[in-house]
């Protein structure tokens, strides 16, 4: 079988060009002229047979081939500048603004923060949780380096890696609130996916529904639920006790996947940002609920570890 070699460096210029937004930009961070920059980008646009980047005036977006190898570019580049850095006994210090959704996983994710800051005592960590679209936002200013967040159909910038979870039905064991009518619901503020995709698939099969708790606090939500206050939609991370498990045989249809996203800028992630985005993914993949985790292919990420 032939394989297509896509170098390094080339791959390096076509990431940073898009995060910059600018060839003259990316030349200055790299090193090179800006014709140089225009022949890689050309170079690799010749050897993946495509075009990568449009340019209209003065913006440069990526083209929809150009999304996809981006998010393979940087985890190309993520496990390049990892293995010099280790090998190279760079320092990893420094303060890492880091961004966490409210409505995922958060025990989770603070748990795996936790970790990395006992291994690498030198960094230190500034944490924001917010609403994803709050949290790509920042780092689009970059006011963040690093933020996992969940999205639609459209990515935001600087997805690396992507995974896809199912939610699920909750509400209080032992209780009946999931039979009232209108259902009462808890949720987070609007703007969340959660939220969006419980009302979608209440509506499918038009299921009248009301808001009858509202928080941006995970632990909120889960207390509204344990109470009776309402039913909510959560993974398996965020199930708790005083919690049960609702079906279609309850009357309540499967929502639609939820996608989370590693987002970061590798042109100005430092080494201790190369190291944490590469510890969170590996605590995704040593999780061992890969059953409830799922690459979405569709996004061109690699794939997690499979239980039989």
């Amino acid at each position: 079988m032939r394989f297509t070699n896509l170098p390094i460096d080339i791959l390096r210029t076509f990431v940073t060009v898009v995060e910059l937004g600018s060839f003259t930009k990316a030349g200055q961070a790299l090193g090179r002229t800006q014709p140089a920059i225009t022949l890689q980008m050309q170079k690799l646009q010749d050897l993946v047979g495509c075009v990568l980047v449009q340019v209209t005036g003065r913006d440069i977006a990526p083209t929809e081939s150009g999304d996809v190898l981006l998010r393979f570019a940087r985890q190309i580049l993520r496990l390049n500048d990892e293995a010099a850095a280790v090998l190279q006994r760079r320092q990893s210090d420094g303060i890492l603004r880091v961004g966490l959704p409210t409505d995922y996983a958060m025990a989770f994710l603070q748990r795996a923060l936790t970790n990395f800051v006992k291994k690498h005592q030198d960094v230190q960590l500034e944490v924001v949780c917010d609403l994803s679209q709050e949290l790509l936002a920042r780092l689009e200013a970059d006011e963040a380096d690093i933020v996992v967040a969940m999205h639609g159909t459209q990515p935001g910038p600087g997805l690396a890696f992507s995974w896809a979870e199912r939610p699920i039905w909750v509400a209080a064991s032992g209780g009946d609130v999931h039979a009232q009518t209108p259902v009462p619901i808890a949720a987070h503020h609007k703007g969340c996916e959660y939220r969006s995709r419980m009302i979608q698939a209440l509506d499918t099969v038009d299921r009248a529904w009301r808001i009858a708790y509202s928080s941006p606090s995970i632990a909120g939500l889960q207390e509204a639920v344990q109470s009776g206050l309402g039913i909510s939609a959560m993974t398996s991370r965020t199930l708790t006790r005083g919690m049960r498990v609702l079906t279609e045989a309850d009357g309540f249809p499967p929502m639609t996947d939820i996608r989370v996203g590693l987002h970061y800028k590798h042109s100005q992630l430092s080494t201790a940002g190369l190291l944490l985005a590469s510890h969170l993914i590996q605590c995704l993949h040593d999780s061992g609920q890969t059953d409830v985790i799922r690459i979405d292919r569709n996004i061109g990420t690699s794939p997690l570890n499979k239980r039989n």
